[in-house]
């Protein structure tokens, strides 16, 4: 009897022990859950665009002369031109001109396609926009411009900007001719007929009206915008050197807008940054 109590003790415990050798085989870990990072593919919002108005250009009729033309370019940016006048001592006569004679009075090809009214190439430095055009060779660097107010703010610091127009800033205000001749001499265009041009283009639209305007020599001056018209008072520290800089300018044109014969400022002192009369 006692032997086969322990037969079958014996047997119960193989039985069990069979049981859970088999349930820890077939039983299973759990994986930890996995977290998907979700990837935004949307494009930034697009940078908002410049908000200052653009500028209003009238076009001549299609059957008009190509004085007709001229006429409506000369009402288009004679303003613009004038504004450039008070800003950086470049004549509106000159400016007009040279816009006119460049863009076939804004009706060439670049002017039309990339808003260049001066012919200016790109040019070691240049980082905005270009076009390319055939001039002196095939498929030139030109750059390009939003606003045809652009292209004449670039054509201003283009001519403030390098030395070799500097002499061009010791003239005279209503000196168109001398003016005309001191760009061909600095390099600005390769045609030997190109200041006769401008003069031409001048005197045949009289566009040192302009330039009396600004100097104040016309009635009509007073129609000029004076908030265009700014001064600097001189701080600690100030040079005309740094002051001619910080506005653009050349030492000798501020030293000309303030009938200054040294170097030689103090502090206080109001200076114009623009010609208050014709010297």
């Amino acid at each position: 009897m006692l032997r086969k109590s322990t037969l079958l003790l014996l047997l119960v415990v193989l039985t069990l022990g069979a049981c859970k050798s088999k349930k820890q085989v077939t039983s299973k870990k759990k994986r930890p859950a996995i977290e998907r990072v979700v990837v935004n593919k949307k494009p930034p919002k697009d940078i908002p665009k410049e908000t200052t108005p653009k500028t209003e250009v009238k076009k001549p009729p299609a059957n008009a002369t190509y004085a007709e033309v001229v006429q409506m370019y000369i009402a288009n940016y004679s303003t613009i031109a004038k504004e450039e006048m008070l800003q950086y001592g470049i004549p509106a006569s000159i400016t007009l001109a040279q816009g006119i004679l460049e863009s076939g009075a804004g009706r060439g090809d670049l002017t039309k396609r990339a808003n260049n009214h001066f012919g200016i190439k790109c040019h070691k430095g240049w980082t905005g926009d270009t076009v390319y055009h055939d001039d002196d060779e095939l498929q030139e660097c030109f750059r390009k411009y939003s606003d045809p107010k652009y292209s004449f703010r670039d054509h201003s610091l283009f001519l403030t900007e390098r030395s070799r127009y500097q002499d061009l800033f010791k003239l005279r205000k209503d000196d168109y001719k001398g003016w005309a001749r001191g760009l061909k001499k600095a390099g600005y265009a390769t045609d030997p007929k190109y200041p006769n041009k401008l003069i031409s283009i001048i005197e045949r639209y009289n566009l040192t009206e302009f330039d009396d305007e600004v100097l104040g020599n016309s009635a009509n001056s007073a129609k000029l915008d004076d908030t265009k018209i700014a001064t600097h008072k001189v701080k600690k520290g100030d040079t005309l050197y740094n002051i001619a800089r910080r506005f653009n300018l050349t030492v000798e044109t501020l030293k000309e807008y303030n009938g200054l014969t040294t170097n030689n400022i103090s502090i206080g002192q109001v200076l114009y940054l623009h010609p208050v009369k014709n010297k």
